[in-house]
Parts: structure tokens; C-alpha cells; sequence
């Protein structure tokens, strides 16, 4: 529902509520996400404080397994009635004047009832405010609601996973899926397991209280390619389909699937309760060791068996369906937003014979995640969604709210594809869709939360907010009413400036993921410095990074000071703000080092002394911003690899796949700039 000040929304419909008792609250109360139907008639007579003692003991009897409707309380009522027609998930909340009802066909639906309860309480509770006389119906637009965890870079401490499954629960999220890849103590191969890995025992703990709470945990277990975790161990080297790349399993060695087999009964031994077993699949190309078969038929040779062992555990597989796609060279199709649907439809029926040939392969027992993080409205994308239902297999979306960004998630949080990419599964009466949140260059995932609520809102209610709406009601979800208003975003100000610090430091056409085969990456990569005889050609060369840097100072300055202040008014996740701070700290030392360099090309001799001085100080100053940064992620993140962790090929040049320590991946650039600083100086 969008949120407005109750008194604002009666003032619209006078007629409706001129016999109901007027409300006196000017309280906001948002619901995220949004219900089916949300009446506000006026303010109740209960006692909140009473109300959260009986919601905490609800809350406690249903994750301790107990009977909700055994509950004794005079203003918290329970009733399950499997002929009420109320939807499955779905429930009925009544807020009376001395009394709450909440109604369900199922247990789930009272879950969830109390959930958005909780809710309700905690803007009544912030805003000093009784809770509202109102008429609840609510129930999901999408059966499955996945969140996927990637741990593989590295794993959070164990209580904070508790932690996000506890707001998971709270944004009606019924599922996750966690790629564990070397993250997991495997028994059966325990040399694929890292040394920090979470044990089977401490993945099933997690699993019991996802459970509870109602989220389903299954696992993905990379299989076919993504296969660096396990083959980049000397033992395993004869599983190669090439023997000099660390990245794929041979599909025609019978100890292939020996080893895969053998992680998968430990990772559904950690996720006892799952009901999928994703097997990647995504992103490779295989020989068989020169075998002459096609790479589309030893994909789905392997494809077979791995679903075939899933079938035999009583799951369902979920492949990526990326490779055949690709294979069949209709992949580039989804991807190009300048073709028409006429010509997406002329590649498709010049192509679709590759994929017809090998119908009969494709397991019908998997579901095919099209996964599609940029255009899943573009006519390619339909397109291969409608092949896999043509053919009778199941199908289903694959978003994301984080893919390949340093330090901070973009473009909104990616909330124009969330959008659409859920409401294209609504259409469609999709099963579910997955938000991948992935860890390659690894944000601090207190980051991902918008993402994250942006998901739960599309997935749940479908369309009912804009985007501002949305974001609005995110920032009151998670930091207070206070901070609700537009002129307390910051989160998007923050965007262009971290963007552009990827690369701020580097020669033009240089990244940042790519420096560590360079022989001499200071002096190949980092910014050239200004030349003392040719005072001026420095900032003509760079004048576009410098204007840059100056503008993104002065937001950066402004979001700083926004913080601040939010920081003081937040009645909760403060955590989440000092990330953000941190975040922008970072970024803006790098503005401050190139207008530094400015200066210090300026032919000014007093200009040029000043500019050496500031430069002589920035590993100083550097040393202090990074500690402080690590000190604030380190509250919820394992930061480090361990002494003993054996890095990979490197095949997609993962910043977080580059060094053990996390100050030598994630602020790389920042060293060879310091390093470079101190032998100008020299000079």
C-alpha cells in the first residue's frame, strides 16, 4: 500500500468513515510488503505494550513448534480455517478497538499475519502512536520467494546469518538458496572444504531455525563448470575436461559424478529441509577431453545424471539455463535491446532446430532458471522462456539486486528489473523467482538490504508502490518513520561518485579487476603523475577525471552530512549507516588524491609545495580510513581468507578471488597509488 498521514487518508473517503471512530494519530503505517488491501477506519484502545508482550509470545509458541490457536489471550486471537478460501500464505488481519484477530487457511498465513503485525507495532511504538482500527487481507502474488546467499568468497560471522533470516521472515521471504561451494565441511570430499568453512552441523542449526520461521534452505552445490573450488586441488586435476584450467569437470568420467554425488549428500544433510537442488550448470564449455560429442550434449549428459541423483533424493534440480541457450545461438537475442520482437523471432526460427535436435535430453524433472539481470522485458528473454514451456519444462526467473559492483550495489538496487522480472513471472503464474545477490566483488551485504526489500515488495504484492514509494517505505522499514522522507535519501546520491571510484586512480581504459598480470601495474595502471616541465598538460590529459572528482566530492561531502543526520534520528540499523559512511570515505579519498595531483600540476610554485605536502601525508591519511572501515565491516563479516586458503585460476577476474587479505583485493589500487606517491616524492 502507499502511506499517507491516517487523518490525509480519511480526508479522502469522508462518506466511508463518518460513523467510524476518527482517528487522532497523524502515525504513518507502512506495510512492506504491501498487503492486498490495507482499511484504516481510526485509532484502537489497545495498550501496545500489552499487545507486543502477546505478539513475542505468539511469535515464540510458532518457532518453538507450538499451537497458535491454544494461545491464551484476550487481545491476540488466532483462528485456522482451511474453508475460509483465504489463499495459501495468505491471512486476515482484524485490529478492533480491544481486540486482534488474525485468520489463515494455513499455518503459514498466521506467520505471516504476525509478521505484518510486527510491523504495525514497531511504527506504532516509534511514532508514539496507538495501534490502528484496520482491515487486512493479504496473500502472495508468487509461491516461491527466493533469496540467494553466495558465501563462496566469504562467509559473515554465524549470528548474523541468524540475523538476516530473521528479517527474511519479517519481508515474507519463504526461501533461500546458498551456493556454498568450499564454504561447507564436506565429510565425504573434505578436502574441498576450506579451513573457516561452516560445518554440516552448523549449516543444519541454521537450517532448523530458517525453518521455523518459514524459510526453506536448499543448496547449491556448482557442478559442471564454477568448478575452481574443487579442481584447483592437485588431487582431483584428473577430473579436468582441461587439463591446464582449474574451471570445469570432465561430464564423461565416471568419477566426475562420484565426487559430485558425494557433495551433494553433505550439503542435503546441512539443509535437511530443502526442496530444490540447484546444480549450477551455468557459464562453461566442454570437450570430454576431445571426445568430438558437442558441447550441448555433454551439458546435458551431465545435466541427466545430476538430475537423476536429485530425483532419487526426492528434489527438484534447477539448472541455469544459460549454455544450451548459447549453444544454440539464440543467447545474444535477450541482450540486444535494438531488436524488435519480428527479428528476435527471425534469430529464433533460424536457430531452434540446434535446441530441437536435443529436446529429448532436457531432463523434465529440472527447472530451468532464465536468469537475467538487464532486460528480462526484452522479446529474446520471453522468447526462451516460452521454448522451455512449449517443451513442457519448468521454468523460472532468476533477478538480482547485486551482480559485478564495487562496494555498493547500483542502479537503484537494480529495482527496475526486479520489477519487471517479477511481474513477468506474475504474468506467466511463474512458480517463484530467485534474487541471486552475488559476492564477486563483494559489497558489504548490509547493502544488499534495499535489493533485498525491493524483491520481497514485486514478489509478494506485485505493482502497487513507484519506485519512490518503495524506496520510502524501505527507509522506514529499516531506519524509522523518521528517515522516510525524500529529502533523506542518500543511497542513490552515493551511486555516480562510487562508480566512478572504481577506476578514479587508473590510467584511462584500465579496471580495477584486471591489474594482476600486469608485470608492473604502478607504473602500467596507476594515473601517471604531473611532469614539473610541462606544468598544465596533466590536468588538460585528465580533465574529465577531475571534473569528475570535483563534483563527486561535493556530493560525497553532502551525503556525509546526510548520514549524520540520519544517524541521530534512525531508531534502528544504525549498522547499515556506518557502512554507508564507510563506503563513502573510501570513495572520497580517492577525489581528494586527483585534485590533489590538480594541484600539484598548477604552475604555481607555492601551489606545487602545498600539493607535495598533502601528497606526503595520504598513506597516513589512507591507513586511518581503511582501519576504520575494516573495524566497522568486520562487526558482521569473516574479512580475512585463511593463511592456509588456496586461490583459484581466477577465470572471471573476481576482485574478491585476488588475495587472501581483504585490504590486497578490495583496495588493491589504493596501495600501488600510496606505493607510487611515495616514489614521486622521491624524484
Amino acid at each position: 500500500m502507499r502511506f499517507f498521514p491516517l487523518a490525509a487518508v480519511l480526508a479522502l473517503f469522508p462518506s466511508l468513515y463518518s460513523c467510524s471512530p476518527q482517528p487522532k494519530s497523524e502515525a504513518r503505517f507502512v506495510v512492506l510488503p504491501s498487503p492486498t488491501s490495507f482499511a484504516v477506519t481510526g485509532d484502537s484502545k489497545l495498550d501496545v505494550a500489552e499487545v507486543e508482550q502477546s505478539f513475542q509470545k505468539a511469535k515464540d509458541t510458532y518457532v518453538g513448534g507450538g499451537d497458535l490457536l491454544a494461545l491464551d489471550s484476550e487481545e491476540l486471537v488466532f483462528e485456522l480455517d482451511p474453508d475460509s478460501g483465504i489463499a495459501a500464505e495468505g491471512y486476515e488481519l482484524a485490529i478492533a478497538s480491544d481486540q486482534i484477530q488474525i485468520k489463515a487457511s494455513e499455518k503459514a498465513g498466521l506467520w505471516y499475519g504476525l509478521m505484518t503485525l510486527s510491523q504495525l507495532l514497531e511504527d506504532a511504538k516509534d511514532q508514539d502512536a496507538p495501534l490502528p482500527v484496520c482491515k487486512i487481507a493479504d496473500a502472495p502474488a508468487l509461491a516461491y520467494r527466493a533469496v540467494h546467499l553466495d558465501v563462496k568468497h566469504h562467509l559473515e560471522t554465524k549470528e548474523y546469518y541468524y540475523e538476516l533470516m530473521d528479517r527474511f521472515a519479517a519481508q515474507k521471504i519463504n526461501a533461500v538458496i546458498v551456493e556454498v561451494e568450499d564454504k561447507l565441511g564436506y565429510e565425504l570430499q573434505p578436502k574441498v572444504a576450506s579451513s573457516d568453512a561452516f560445518s554440516i552441523a552448523e549449516w543444519k542449526a541454521l537450517s532448523d531455525y530458517a525453518m521455523a520461521r518459514n524459510i526453506r534452505i536448499s543448496p547449491l552445490v556448482q557442478g559442471l563448470g564454477h568448478a575452481s573450488f574443487i579442481l584447483k586441488h592437485a588431487e582431483y586435476k584428473p577430473l579436468r575436461d582441461d587439463p591446464e584450467s582449474d574451471w570445469a569437470f570432465n561430464p564423461l568420467d565416471e568419477n566426475t559424478y562420484k565426487v559430485q554425488f558425494d557433495l551433494y549428500a553433505d550439503a542435503l544433510k546441512a539443509f535437511p529441509y530443502a526442496n530444490y537442488l540447484h546444480v549450477g550448470g551455468d557459464e562453461v564449455h566442454t570437450t570430454g577431453r576431445g571426445s568430438g560429442k558437442s558441447a550441448l550434449e555433454l551439458q546435458l549428459t551431465w545435466l541427466n545424471r545430476v538430475s537423476d541423483f536429485a530425483a532419487q533424493k526426492g528434489l527438484t534440480p534447477i539448472f541455469w539455463d544459460d549454455m544450451p541457450l548459447q549453444n544454440a545461438g539464440v543467447y545474444g537475442s535477450m541482450y540486444n535491446r535494438k531488436l524488435t520482437e519480428a527479428q528476435v523471432d527471425s534469430i529464433w526460427t533460424a536457430n531452434e532446430s540446434k535446441l530441437d535436435e536435443y529436446v529429448g535430453m532436457f531432463p523434465k524433472n529440472c527447472v530451468y532458471m532464465r536468469w537475467n539481470y538487464n532486460m528480462p522485458e526484452s522479446p529474446g528473454n520471453i522468447r526462451a522462456m516460452k521454448w522451455f514451456a512449449d517443451n513442457g519444462l519448468k521454468v523460472m526467473g532468476a533477478t538480482a539486486g547485486q551482480t559485478r559492483w564495487n562496494l555498493l550495489p547500483q542502479d537503484q538496487s537494480n529495482t527496475a528489473n526486479i520489477r519487471d522480472f517479477a511481474l513477468i513471472s506474475i504474468r506467466n503464474k511463474a512458480d517463484g523467482l530467485l534474487l541471486t545477490l552475488w559476492d564477486d566483488d563483494s559489497p558489504h551485504f548490509e547493502l544488499y538490504g534495499r535489493g533485498i526489500a525491493i524483491f520481497a515488495e514485486y514478489t509478494w504484492a506485485g505493482e502497487k508502490r513507484n519506485t519512490e514509494e518503495l524506496h520510502a517505505a524501505y527507509r522506514q522499514r529499516a531506519f524509522g518513520p523518521a528517515l522516510a522522507d525524500a529529502d533523506m535519501e542518500f543511497i542513490n546520491r552515493l551511486e555516480e561518485p562510487v562508480a566512478a571510484w572504481k577506476n578514479a586512480l587508473l590510467d584511462n581504459k584500465r579496471d580495477r579487476n584486471r591489474l594482476r598480470k600486469l608485470e608492473n601495474p604502478v607504473e602500467e595502471a596507476v594515473i601517471p603523475f604531473p611532469k614539473a616541465d610541462s606544468a598544465g598538460a596533466w590536468t588538460q590529459k585528465y580533465q574529465d577525471k577531475i571534473t569528475a572528482a570535483q563534483a563527486n566530492q561535493a556530493s560525497i561531502d553532502s551525503v556525509l552530512q546526510l548520514i549524520q543526520e540520519s544517524k541521530k534520528l534512525a531508531v534502528r540499523n544504525t549498522y547499515a549507516l556506518e557502512i554507508y559512511e564507510q563506503v563513502a570515505q573510501a570513495a572520497q579519498f580517492s577525489n581528494r588524491a586527483l585534485i590533489t595531483l590538480a594541484e600539484l600540476d598548477e604552475p604555481s610554485g607555492e601551489k606545487k609545495a602545498q600539493a607535495e605536502a598533502k601528497l606526503a601525508g595520504m598513506r597516513e591519511e589512507w591507513t586511518a580510513i581503511q582501519s576504520q572501515l575494516e573495524s566497522v565491516y568486520g562487526k558482521t563479516r569473516q574479512l580475512n581468507k585463511p593463511a592456509d586458503y588456496i586461490l583459484d585460476q581466477d577465470h572471471h577476474v573476481h576482485l574478491a578471488n585476488q588475495a587472501l587479505k581483504f585490504s590486497d583485493w578490495q583496495f588493491y589500487v589504493e596501495g600501488l597509488f600510496l606505493d607510487k606517491v611515495e616514489k614521486e616524492l622521491k624524484k
